[in-house]
């Protein structure tokens, strides 16, 4: 029988960790971790995602900061912006949400934020020392996918993991975080040949490509763990539906674990950036 990972029931959990560590926090260095969250624009998934964030950081006991920039906000304006708060001493953590609007450049943005208060572990230095195994702030999607599959398998030291989707933020670090765990990995893209033959020998399947319900049953072996990162909108029946990059339904034969969508990945990526926010506080007073 397949198990559903329950992705909002562990973030919960994670929350109630990282609020406990918080107050032990607050009483050791009467400083409260702090996040600063800026949103360039108007654009609404965006504004969602905004809102849950700082929603999630109340409910840890952080202290939440929140920039609301114009859609018309020019590259300086952000800049000096971010140069703000990289020096402001009580901000432990900044993420400015992306996509930005098209006349901003997110490399520019990403390689502002110094790397100690680089929440999202975007950052190059942050991404090198990721690919070397040292010490550093997971992005929190592939952080997230990580404390899924480990409280699901267990020990990973062995198994196949195919990650579909070579993107800097899912793609590719998730790939070396299951290095890192021992994984036998092989990352897929657009440009892959043989797709499906190569997804049917995967013991763990991370689909994380932006395609709906683009895998299916027939691209699975039986027993295979699924992590299903896509978000996409469909509509169904006339109606607007969110699903992941993988045919849920059409695949529960196959596996012996999915995230669902939604309530599978997201709500872990919420709960990771809380967790990131307090190591990079901790990391900051010397702790």
């Amino acid at each position: 029988m397949t198990v559903m990972i329950d992705g909002k029931a562990l973030a919960d959990e994670i929350v109630q960790h990282v609020a406990h560590d918080v107050l032990a926090f607050k009483l050791k260095h009467k400083v409260t971790p702090a996040l600063a969250v800026v949103l360039v624009g108007e654009d609404p998934a965006s504004g969602v995602y905004v809102r849950n964030k700082i929603k999630r950081t109340e409910q840890s006991g952080l202290q939440s900061i929140a920039h609301y920039l114009p859609e018309n906000t020019t590259q300086s304006e952000l800049d000096e912006l971010i140069d703000q708060l990289n020096r402001d001493e009580s901000v432990h953590g900044i993420l400015v949400q992306l996509p930005l609007p098209a006349h901003l450049s997110e490399p520019r943005v990403i390689e502002a934020i110094t790397p100690a208060k680089d929440v999202d572990g975007f950052h190059p230095e942050n991404v090198g020392k990721l690919v070397t195994g040292q010490p550093v702030l997971v992005p929190c999607t592939p952080l997230g996918c990580m404390i899924m599959l480990k409280r699901q398998m267990d020990d990973l030291s062995g198994k196949h993991a195919v990650v579909i989707g070579r993107s800097n933020i899912v793609g590719k670090p998730i790939a070396n975080l299951l290095l890192q765990a021992d994984c036998t990995v092989t990352l897929v893209h657009s440009r892959t040949q043989n797709i499906e033959e190569i997804c049917r020998s995967a013991d763990i399947l991370v689909a994380a490509v932006g395609q709906p319900l683009m895998v299916k049953e027939h691209w699975l072996k039986p027993g295979v763990v699924v992590i299903d990162v896509g978000i996409n909108q469909i509509s169904l029946d006339g109606k607007r539906k969110l699903v992941g990059d993988v045919d849920f339904n059409g695949v529960l034969s196959k596996t012996a674990a999915i995230t669902p969508v939604p309530g599978g990945v997201g709500p872990m990526t919420i709960a990771c950036l809380m967790q990131n926010t307090l190591t990079a506080a901790q990391h900051q007073l010397g702790c």
